[in-house]
């Protein structure tokens, strides 16, 4: 496929291409078997009639060209299945944990205690996102947290996949990414802030973590995003965040805390991450996101590395194929309890702090103080369905700026929304919303630098200066981009509407022989699914639900439907707050913003890179790479790329082209 975007992908998508310009290496022919007779025929009619095995391409592979773009839907992803998950389980055993905890003691002693090699097992980790548990709870009919407890009684269950298998290992702990989420939003936050003051890095220039990003800062979090700025724009890669996005976050602090604290080798901790989106397969495979990024460098000159990288993700799935997972193993996963798992059959984070901060609903009275914090606070429509980047930096900056309001008005589309934090008659801050390709590649060639122009005194051409959507002139400081029209919840790894009638086709007969059943069914479209997955993703208790708060989501709803012109909505002061209840903790932080502690944060932060003995940067930063084209490249020498160019000039010229 070409890089230029076709406008007739009405579905806003990105498939690849027909054709791979990178070779693909096949099995070997199965040879005919030899016979103890030299001399018999093999007539044509007994021939072998298997068809040659399929080519394969591995997720690495297709990153390591820019022949096509690819939203990695039907890249095939053989090593990114629930197949591969359910392969992992049954080849190794899970290392007792109890044994594992007690033998390594504390984190906290400052020990270097040398990892046992001859202890065989792996410890199995799993990491889920809300929109995954927003697009289950829509499909049967509960809540976002429902819906995540049943995927813990299927990971870590009695009755969940340890049922079955040959080893009967599952999952030790299943971890909400939402812990991880809020350290990328402080982070984030202060990216932006300090984005003003360093050297921008060069167009083109391959970035990284010890460079940072020049305005305006581009959210970093959505792979296909990344993928395509990587084979098709370059010149954005200096605007990109330096973060990992949460999932890669997750995975590194499973793969240095635990084997750090437990004394076993990275590759022994299988991490599963459960997300809305297949492209976070591709995540998965980069390898800025493995081990060597992040192990510390000995001090001592020793032989090079002969094993392959250990990947901080080891397997990804997304929601369709949590399904698979459970009908793989013959469990009914509408038929799992609804209820969290027993706090006695829970085993303790390794270290107390992080257990405190991973499982914050899991803490008694005395831990929970550890935590510094409340239980985790639900998303509101405000922060949108893709984690919040943007809302999180619009709330950090009107605490700095006390008396300012934000003003939202509404681009071509409801996926491009404009935000400008206005004190008085002075503007402040300016940030925007991207989703979905075609708006990117509006939002791109605005980025585009201006050059040179062939002509005999010609002046500089480009892009014209990014605007607001309002019309105003004026640069921004920060955008959330998103590939998906709509956000995460819409991630092409969600449960579709055409998909939720079968699913639900077993619970509704359940419900009608008990007489519980509805007769009000009816089939529903794409935007009304989407929007039962959206309430699911917000979720509202009875104590903190209100009449404001539901005129609110009703705003919402309504300028993502009818798109409304113009919103002016600024930012109520219970979203930035003292908390009252926090005197007596060790970090004495009253500011909240966005039901968040800064400081809390980034204490967590600091602590994990000292029981680790690991460089905060290198645990929260990557970097990203300027992926050329291998097209008209090398055949015969030196020269192929201008031989190519020449050819290209020529055809052009030959049909008219104004070279």
């Amino acid at each position: 496929m070409s890089a230029i975007l076709s406008a007739d992908d009405l579905n806003d998508f990105i498939s690849p291409g027909v054709a791979c310009i990178k070779p693909v290496e096949t099995l070997p022919l199965q040879q005919v078997k030899n016979t103890d007779n030299p001399y018999e025929v093999t007539t044509e009619d007994q021939l072998p009639t298997e068809p040659p095995p399929p080519a394969q391409i591995s997720l690495t592979d297709c990153l390591a060209c820019s022949g096509c773009v690819t939203s990695a839907e039907t890249v095939l992803v053989s090593l990114q299945s629930h197949a591969e998950v359910l392969k992992s389980l049954d080849s190794s055993h899970s290392l007792s944990l109890d044994r594992l905890c007690r033998s390594s003691g504390s984190l906290n002693d400052d020990q270097t205690g040398e990892r046992d090699g001859s202890m065989q097992g792996k410890i199995f980790v799993a990491s889920v996102s809300p929109q995954v548990r927003a697009s289950l709870a829509a499909t049967y009919g509960t809540t976002e947290q429902e819906a995540g407890w049943m995927m813990e009684q299927l990971l870590s269950g009695p009755q969940g996949l340890a049922t079955g298998g040959k080893h009967g290992s599952s999952f030790a702990w299943v971890i909400d990414t939402n812990a991880m989420r809020e350290a990328n939003l402080v982070l984030g936050a202060d990216e932006v802030f300090e984005s003003t003051s360093p050297p921008p890095s060069a167009p083109g220039e391959q970035a990284s973590f010890e460079t940072s990003p020049k305005k305006p800062i581009l959210t970093s979090a959505c792979p296909g995003w990344i993928c395509y700025a990587e084979k098709t724009h370059p010149h954005v890669l200096p605007h990109l965040s330096r973060l990992k996005s949460p999932q890669a976050l997750t995975g590194t602090l499973l793969k240095t805390v635990l084997s750090k604290a437990l004394h076993i080798n990275p590759d022994q901790i299988f991490h599963l991450a459960i997300m809305p989106c297949f492209d976070k397969k591709l995540e998965a495979s980069r390898e800025e996101l493995t081990d060597i990024y992040w192990q510390p460098q000995p001090t001592t000159p020793i032989t090079p590395r002969e094993a392959p990288p250990v990947r901080d993700v080891d397997c990804v799935i997304t929601a369709r194929e949590v399904l698979m997972l459970a009908e793989s193993r013959s469990i009914s996963f509408p038929s799992l309890s609804r209820r969290p798992l027993p706090l006695s059959t829970r085993v303790p984070f390794p270290d107390a702090k992080l257990d405190a901060f991973l499982f914050p609903q899991n803490q008694t009275p005395g831990r929970r103080r550890l935590s510094n914090r409340h239980d985790r606070q639900p998303q509101t429509p405000a922060a949108g369905t893709s984690g919040g980047y943007l809302y999180q930096i619009l709330l950090t900056q009107h605490s700095l700026y006390p008396g300012s309001t934000i003003h939202t008005a509404r681009g071509r589309n409801a996926d491009v929304v404009d935000y400008t934090l206005v004190r008085g008659e002075e503007t402040i801050f300016r940030a925007a919303r991207y989703y979905g390709f075609r708006n990117i590649q509006n939002l791109v060639r605005k980025l585009k630098p201006l050059k040179k122009s062939r002509m005999p005194g010609g002046k500089m051409v480009g892009a014209r200066k990014p605007t607001t959507a309002a019309g105003a002139g004026g640069d921004y400081a920060y955008v959330e981009v998103m590939a998906c029209p709509g956000g995460c919840t819409n991630g092409g790894g969600q449960i579709k509407v055409e998909d939720v009638g079968a699913l639900q086709e077993g619970v509704y007969a359940d419900e009608e022989e008990n007489g519980s059943g509805s007769s009000s069914r009816k089939k529903k479209g794409q935007k009304e699914w989407l929007s039962m997955v959206d309430e699911a993703y917000y979720p509202m208790s009875s104590s903190s639900s209100s009449s404001s708060n539901e005129e609110d989501e009703e705003k919402e709803q309504q300028r993502r439907t009818t798109g409304d012109d113009v919103l002016k909505s600024p930012v109520e002061d219970p979203s930035i707050r003292h908390d009252e209840n926090d005197d007596d903790n060790d970090e004495n932080n009253p500011i909240m913003i966005n039901g968040i502690s800064p400081q809390f944060i980034k204490s967590i932060l600091t602590h994990w890179s000292r029981i680790t003995g690991i460089d905060l940067k290198k645990l929260v930063y990557t970097s990203y790479r300027n992926v050329e084209s291998e097209v008209g490249k090398g055949g015969g020498g030196g020269g192929g790329q201008g031989r190519e160019t020449e050819r290209v000039v020529e055809m052009a010229s030959k049909i008219g082209g104004g070279w």
